[in-house]
């Protein structure tokens, strides 16, 4: 199945419609952690820091709920390491949605909220030990998706984690049948068919990882393969 490159996601629109939108990210927080989306960054975070000690910090790009980045904080805690978090974010309306969902993000300890584009991060070079980035990449064509990998190469010290949807007839199937039935916003049921159809499948986000100048080590798929999640480490130049 190839790649819908034209298509466009009402999460990419006007987000206008203020309980629509905190409907959305309660499904998307909900498929993350049924689905894997969750586990599926533990165990690439974990290949990248390995046994390293705290405190590290961690830059969620294109954040959405920041179910993601606040459930790795907490599994770090609980392993007696501390993960400062910056969950990122393009639309401040989804920053008010997500604080509006979950209010005790915004006194969370170490865990703070930011606006701002992932194209051009608000971070100086090699200042967060991992920057992360969830079911994002799929809403960029390729250019934009190697200029995002950039930027999370330039302020990443440590490595990337890339974790996404997978491409796939099958998948498209069960997208549609889990927005249809379980989701409670019109924006999932509208968008999660798409998605799949905009996806890049493992491979095509290998090729845009190393055009990016980054090099994966570790990738772990979901029990079904339709999502996975890659850890990647900036080319050594000689």
């Amino acid at each position: 199945m190839d790649r819908l490159a034209d298509g466009v996601e009402l999460l990419d629109g006007p987000l206008d419609d203020p309980d629509a939108l905190a409907a959305n990210l309660r499904d998307l927080a909900w498929i993350n952690r049924h689905f894997g989306g969750i586990a599926l960054s533990r165990w690439a975070l974990d290949a990248l820091l390995d046994d390293r000690s705290g405190p590290l910090s961690l830059l969620d790009v294109g954040t959405g709920a920041g179910d993601i980045p606040a459930a790795l904080q907490a599994n770090e805690a609980k392993r007696g390491r501390e993960l400062q978090v910056t969950a990122l974010d393009s639309r401040p309306e989804v920053v008010v949605a997500a604080l509006a969902n979950v209010p005790e993000l915004a006194s969370r300890p170490h865990f703070a909220f930011v606006v701002g584009d992932g194209r051009s991060l608000p971070r100086p070079d090699a200042s967060q030990d991992v920057v992360h980035a969830s079911m994002v990449l799929h809403h960029l064509p390729p250019d934009e998706a190697i200029a995002l990998l950039r930027e999370m190469a330039r302020v990443a010290s440590v490595g990337v984690v890339v974790n996404d949807l997978a491409r796939g007839r099958l998948f498209l199937l069960g997208a549609w049948l889990l927005s249809h039935t379980l989701a409670r916003s019109r924006l999932t049921r509208t968008d999660a068919s798409l998605s799949v159809r905009r996806a890049y499948t493992r491979q095509e986000m290998g090729a845009l990882l190393a055009k990016a100048g980054l090099r994966p080590i570790f990738t772990i798929e979901g029990f079904l393969g339709h999502r996975y999640a890659i850890a990647a480490v900036r080319e050594q130049v000689e």
